[in-house]
């Protein structure tokens, strides 16, 4: 539309330019990379405790927390001194040495196995050895009562035996068409066969014992569940046959019943997990036990 004049009107447009404030700015990238970081290290979080064993991943926790006595003063290498400080006892990490040590202070003296030197290692070692070469013995010892005639060698099916850091573990299972117990509760033939057995081999030993009885589990789910007395029972029930078979009460340290806990077989209703374990504890786990 023209003016009075005829002319066109002029229009003037004032555009307003702000800068950009700090908060519109890079600010926001370096929070989303914090972000997408810590999401990155949640999920090799997640695949470590999928991927990895509990002994690995009790192996990484103890790299990020070490236990390791740390010197003020210590040089961190292993070389001659091991990391420790040369100039002198009173600044070494305290690692309950006491006065194993070659030089105690009068203040170490005070710490750790006071007295107890090389002598006293060498001489756990040794015990050590000889409780370990002794249970290999009766564990030969037992699968040498094989052979005596066809019955034996069946009924030796039963037993498998084998050298843990525990002691000799005897174990005796089930088989097929040949179970321990009969459906009463009642040992069976065979095992009171083994038990006497057994009793008569680990008879002249002097270690303490621990009975272990387990079940495999059953299809049907019960209101009330009678494994763990089940196992419980039968476990007394050894006890009471190896006391017969002339072993002291004395020895038995203790008689447990795992109900289905730790099944030997991967299936849980196998009835290899129906299984006895007569356990020769080594003397040192005896006496520690004893403490």
């Amino acid at each position: 539309m023209d003016g009075p004049n005829g002319l066109a009107p002029i229009i003037i447009k004032r555009k307003k330019v702000i800068a950009a404030s700090a908060a519109h700015g890079g600010a926001w990238k370096v929070a989303y990379a914090d972000f997408v970081t810590a999401m990155m290290a949640f999920f090799m979080l997640m695949w470590l405790l999928n991927a990895t064993t509990e002994k690995q991943r009790k192996g990484i926790a103890d790299y990020f927390s070490p236990t390791i006595a740390v010197n003020r003063i210590s040089g961190g290498g292993d070389g001659m001194f091991g990391g420790k400080s040369v100039f002198t006892e009173d600044v070494l990490p305290q690692n309950g040495t006491g006065a194993s040590s070659r030089s105690p202070s009068s203040r170490q003296q005070a710490r750790g196995d006071v007295g107890r030197g090389d002598s006293g290692v060498k001489s756990g070692q040794a015990q050590a050895k000889a409780d370990k070469a002794q249970l290999e013995a009766l564990d030969k010892r037992l699968a040498g009562n094989s052979g005596e005639s066809s019955v034996a060698d069946k009924t030796l099916q039963h037993i498998f035996t084998r050298v843990t850091d525990e002691g000799l573990i005897v174990e005796i299972f089930d088989l097929p068409d040949q179970p321990l117990f009969e459906k009463d509760g009642t040992p069976s033939i065979i095992l009171g066969q083994l038990i006497t057995m057994i009793a008569r081999v680990i008879k002249p030993t002097t270690n303490q014992l621990a009975i272990n009885a387990y079940l495999r589990s059953v299809p049907v789910v019960l209101r009330v569940d009678q494994s763990w007395k089940i196992s419980t029972d039968r476990a007394q029930t050894v006890r009471k046959m190896l006391e017969q078979g002339g072993l002291p009460k004395q020895r038995m340290e203790r008689v447990v019943g795992w109900a289905n806990r730790k099944p030997a077989d991967p299936n849980p209703m196998s009835v290899r997990n129906n299984r006895l374990e007569i356990i020769l504890l080594r003397n040192d786990k005896a006496a520690r036990g004893n403490n």
